[in-house]
């Protein structure tokens, strides 16, 4: 159809298909207004009103996202994402280039009608539209979500024409706008089953089929209660160890002593604490998050307890890189990330906050209190040449669509460090720092990258701060770096999805 098309013009005017189908859709209204729709008078006035603007399916989103499962989450988001892509192009595109107007409301039942008629043109229907990308964005990230959510949206989108606010041909091209709006969200931005991951090491581990002989210590710092119980559900005999925060590292080394597996829940800080005891005692590793991030775990493939347990019960394994960092008497690993510079400080400002208003909103305003202190460049050795920097961030494999916070990694044991540098100046680049915020470090001229094996610096002030995997030390003089390759045997589901 051409630009500002009107669907109302005689005739004569207009071109007999679309005469023919103007007529079909009017006999279809007018069909669907004399239907007797069972059970309809209560529900879809109410579903069609809950819809305007969006709110029935914020209310939808939240509720997923209150669900605390990472799939739940990431489909919830992309529900919403679809759901404004689509309204944006609905309500400057769609409905400016077409103005049809409204049905004629006669053959509607009064009780049918909406209190207050819209005013806007009909064609196409914004609430199928947003309807159809919610539900399809939900879909295409999590089945089980989107199937749940499917009858909810096909009944908005027939709401509108049981009130009488629009043609079925409305509702059917509001609807496929939607659901392609849902597919270039897609392919803007793949969802964690098109990332294929790169074939892991497959790893001999013991299979338990109820749990006898693994042992799990279990962080109550994290919040963890729920998910332990259900664990220890799905694997009766394993032995569940809950313990304080200060008394994690204590309770892991006796677990490790008397285990045939080690298990461990709690966030990347206790995760890595779990680590360093499996690889001293030379025990295979099961991973069930239960911390803010979990990044280790989310890309490794175990998002919950039943992924977990199911690799346990049948003895599914891979084999995982470590990294490895040591300055002087101070030594330890990274399953995830560790970096110097200013990224430390973000890490102990947030750390400090983040148990009163939460985890992001204390990352946020950490960054801007090391922003605001004034702080001088690190000043390194790498290469016979001294370099200053703001920050040096090294992850455990190469991470992608990397910003300030790392993003993704689809190989755990693909033998790299991923080193990236953000050079130092006079003062800090608030400029590169909300860059990175929004976008891949990569596309800064102030900032570097390069994957090596391992990585040595030297002439590192006295205390500087280092983090790893959100623990914070201290280094001085000489820092060497290196990687494990295939250190760590870790329990994954071989047919997970990441």
């Amino acid at each position: 159809m051409s630009p500002d098309l009107d669907l109302t013009v005689p005739a004569s005017a207009a071109r007999t298909p679309l005469r023919t189908a103007l007529a079909l859709d009017g006999r279809l209204f007018q069909a669907a207004a004399g239907w007797h729709w069972p059970g309809a008078e209560r529900v879809l006035p109410r579903l069609s009103r809950g819809a305007n603007h969006g709110v029935l399916w914020c209310g939808v989103a939240a509720a997923m996202a209150a669900s605390r499962t990472p799939r739940g989450r990431r489909a919830a988001v992309r529900g919403l994402a679809s759901l404004g892509l689509a309204s944006l192009t609905i309500n400057t595109v769609g409905k400016a280039s077409v103005r049809r107007a409204r049905p004629a409301l006669d053959p509607v039942p009064l009780v049918r009608r909406l209190k207050q008629q819209p005013i806007t043109t009909s064609f196409p229907s914004g609430h199928a539209a947003s309807a159809a990308a919610f539900a399809t964005g939900v879909a295409l990230e999590s089945p089980a979500w989107g199937a749940a959510v499917a009858p909810v949206a096909f009944s908005v989108a027939a709401s509108r024409v049981y009130t009488g606010v629009h043609f079925p041909s409305d509702v059917l091209a509001g609807a496929a706008l939607g659901a392609g709006a849902a597919f270039l969200v897609r392919r803007l931005v793949p969802t964690r089953a098109q990332v294929r991951d790169s074939a892991r090491p497959r790893a001999a581990a013991p299979a338990l089929p109820e749990g006898d002989g693994l042992v799990v210590v279990a962080n109550q710092g994290s919040g963890t209660a729920d998910r332990v119980r259900a664990l220890h559900d799905a694997l009766p005999k394993a032995e569940i160890v809950e313990c304080a925060p200060e008394d994690v590292a204590e309770e892991l080394e006796k677990a490790a002593a008397r285990a045939r597996v080690l298990g461990v829940c709690g966030g990347d800080g206790t995760v890595n604490a779990a680590a360093g005891a499996a690889l001293r005692h030379g025990l295979p590793l099961a991973v069930l998050p239960g911390g803010t991030l979990n990044h280790f775990a989310y890309d490794l493939g175990v998002e919950d307890e039943r992924q977990l347990a199911r690799a346990v019960r049948h003895g599914e394994a891979v084999r995982v890189d470590v990294g490895r960092f040591a300055s002087g008497d101070t030594e330890g690993v990274f399953l995830n990330t560790l970096s110097l510079g200013v990224y430390p400080e973000l890490v102990r400002a947030r750390d400090g906050w983040s148990h009163r208003i939460g985890g992001w909103s204390a990352g946020v305003l950490g960054a801007l209190r090391v922003l605001r202190a004034g702080r001088h460049p690190l000043e390194v050795v790498a290469g016979g040449e001294r370099r200053p920097l703001w920050l040096l961030f090294v992850g455990n494999g190469v991470y992608h669509r990397m910003g300030l916070a790392p993003g993704r990694r689809t190989d755990l044991a693909d033998g790299l460090l991923d080193v990236r540098a953000v050079h130092g100046s006079r003062r800090p680049a608030l400029r590169l720092l909300a860059a990175a915020a929004a976008g891949p470090l990569t596309r800064s001229p102030a900032h570097a990258a390069v994957q090596v094996n391992r990585l040595r610096l030297t002439g590192i002030a006295p205390g500087t701060p280092l983090a790893y995997d959100g623990e914070v030390t201290t280094v001085s003089g000489e820092v060497r770096l290196e990687k494990l390759p295939e250190a760590l045997t870790v329990y994954r589901p071989l047919d997970a999805c990441a």
